[in-house]
């Protein structure tokens, strides 16, 4: 814990009114959306300027304080965690648009950014930002840099990482680096910006981040469709694939679908009942596109791939079909979800998922699961709903013991433990699964270098003792 008088000169760097005690700001800012670990920080900060978060990274290594980066803590690794008496650096205060250059199609954010933000201002101004997610109303983009954060967009536009053209990054000694100043070609040496993506806080503080903007699509046009079984998904993609430039190809299962319609607030795509769905999108640029999207779908019809679908036909119909995935992840998690965020090739994806399954059907017979994910990028997010009448904590217990079988597939596949949600604490003792011990050794070579101390988001990528 940090004793008063540490604390009273960290107050002394910012104004004593954004350094946060009360029961309430540790327990809002000290956690995420994993719930897994109770929050116990020490203080929560919040820097208005980037030299205040080098004079509070400064403050920390005189005294030997952990800090935890907070962003959005819309999270699902732990990340953000603060449980071991950390002090939260908040940039909720670092929210501000600074910059925008209409001939680059670039735009300058401080941390605290939200993403929502930032794609309404691409949009004011003629362009888009194409990173999007469920959680974009909150998360911000500190905090998107910091996991590379992917979502529904991936399969045409990729990762946070593709639109980053520059950063400052305030490092573990407190030194502040301006990496790739937002230019497109820069062959000088080592790219520094790449590191810090999706290092989630454990080499440096996201401080200022230029962004690339793209051009904004027009007439995007939706299709949900109903396939009687997984495997017909793939050839459902590779068939569309063939024929259109897909801005998104998502899928669910109707356990998902069952829980979206039990809200109340989103309609049924079609009346006949089907195990899987696919959603994909694309721009209607003209009717000659629309044709052979319809086409292509008549074509899976005869072949067999695919049972029944729909096509939006307006903008209200479009958010009415993207409603049935977004809303997937917040409707479940008031069941307290056991989540894993697993990838793997594309085409890999089918026999992949049968495993998988197998495993979890085998060991969690009396559990409701839940698959969806961004198919296209080979991206499966598994859900295990928590019984009403089962404890958290034994919940988590039961759990985490077929991990090991989980992975065991991940790991024989070539994938990832962690497709797009990092390590973060959750996954962080499972890292050998999809890092060989060489890359574990170079990447806390690297944590050295930038975080001598170790008091930048310590316990989250490598155990606490490994740092």
């Amino acid at each position: 814990m940090t004793d008063t008088a540490v604390l009273a000169e960290l107050m002394t760097l910012v104004a004593p009114a954004k350094v946060l005690t009360d029961p309430a700001s540790l327990q809002a800012y000290g956690t995420d959306w994993t719930r897994h670990y109770p929050p116990a920080p020490s203080a929560v900060v919040l820097p208005r300027t980037l030299e205040q978060v080098q004079a509070i990274v400064r403050w920390a290594n005189r005294h030997q304080v952990a800090l935890v980066p907070s962003g959005g803590r819309t999270g699902l690794s732990g990340a953000a965690v603060a449980a071991h008496g950390e002090v939260v650096v908040a940039f909720d205060l670092m929210n501000q648009i600074i910059g925008f250059d209409a001939v680059d199609r670039s735009v300058v954010c401080q941390p605290g950014v939200i993403t929502r933000q930032l794609q309404a201002f691409a949009e004011e101004n003629g362009l888009y930002y194409p990173v999007d997610f469920a959680s974009s109303g909150s998360s911000q983009v500190g905090g998107n840099i910091g996991t590379n954060a992917g979502g529904i967009k991936v399969i045409r536009y990729g990762m946070t990482r593709n639109w980053v053209a520059g950063l400052k990054v305030v490092t573990g000694t407190g030194e502040l680096l301006e990496l790739n100043k937002g230019l497109v070609k820069n062959a000088t040496g080592y790219d520094l910006r790449q590191l810090f993506i999706g290092a989630e806080g454990t080499l440096g503080f996201v401080v200022e981040a230029t962004l690339r903007l793209e051009r904004a699509p027009r007439n995007l046009t939706a299709m949900v469709l109903g396939t009687p079984d997984f495997d017909s998904i793939m050839p459902v993609l590779h068939a569309f694939q063939g024929q259109l430039d897909l801005t998104a190809f998502e899928f669910f299962s109707d356990k998902g679908l069952a829980h979206i319609l039990a809200r109340g607030d989103v309609p049924a795509p079609f009346e006949t009942p089907c195990p899987f769905y696919a959603l994909l999108e694309f721009e209607a640029l003209n009717d000659e596109v629309a044709e052979q999207a319809l086409a292509t779908f008549e074509r899976c019809v005869e072949q067999g791939w695919v049972l029944d679908g729909v096509m939006s036909q307006s903008e209200t119909q479009l958010r009415n079909l993207w409603k049935l995935r977004e809303y997937l992840s917040e409707t479940i998690s008031h069941f307290t979800p056991y989540k894993n965020d697993i990838s793997v090739t594309v085409a890999k994806v089918p026999a992949f998922l049968r495993e998988i399954d197998a495993v979890v059907s085998q060991h969690y017979p009396d559990f409701e699961v839940v698959w969806y994910g961004h198919i296209g990028d080979g991206n499966l997010h598994l859900n295990i709903l928590k019984p009403a009448h089962l404890d958290k904590a034994a919940f988590f217990a039961r759990c985490a013991t077929v991990n090991q079988w989980v992975f065991e597939i991940v790991e024989r596949y070539q994938g990832s433990i962690s497709a797009e949600h990092g390590v973060g604490m959750i996954k962080r003792d499972y890292l050998h699964y999809s890092r060989s011990p060489a890359e574990i050794a170079c990447m806390k070579a690297i944590k050295a270098v930038f975080d001598p101390n170790g008091i930048l988001n310590p316990g989250k990528i490598f155990a606490p003792d490994h740092q």
